[in-house]
């Protein structure tokens, strides 16, 4: 069964420190474009893209579900974990602490962003603002 993706976008963004904070939509735009065009060997399982804040417009694409969070992303990353975690193998990409914690302690799996995007096409910014 192949695994569940579960992608703190705030925090994948936050790791690469190329201006996102100017434009938070449009690099969360970025990294789930990166995420659909990724190599699914390299990176096998069903993906899903927690976003919050200024980038809850981001609207899912073939491949890669966006989920805007209510209120907190970790909550709601939380959550996603408690639903599918009997089901299925969960990753959850992160390097906030508290929610590694969390999530591990519902039986999820970590990666760091860094190991994500060691997978994927992002490296933040591709133009020349």
């Amino acid at each position: 069964m192949e695994p569940l993706i579960v992608v703190d976008g705030a925090n994948v963004v936050g790791s690469v420190p190329d201006g996102w904070w100017r434009d938070r939509a449009g690099a969360a735009t970025r990294l789930r474009d990166a995420l659909a065009a990724r190599d699914a060997a390299a990176l096998p399982g069903d993906i899903t893209l927690v976003v919050e804040g200024a980038a809850r417009g981001v609207p899912s694409i073939a491949g890669v579900p966006v989920e805007a969070a209510p209120h907190s992303g970790d909550d709601h990353i939380v959550a996603i974990v408690r639903d599918n975690v009997r089901h299925r193998p969960v990753i959850v990409v992160t390097s906030d602490r508290g929610l590694r914690q969390r999530v591990t302690e519902l039986g999820a799996s970590i990666v760091s962003p860094g190991q994500l995007r060691a997978t994927i096409s992002y490296g933040g910014r591709h133009d020349s603002t």
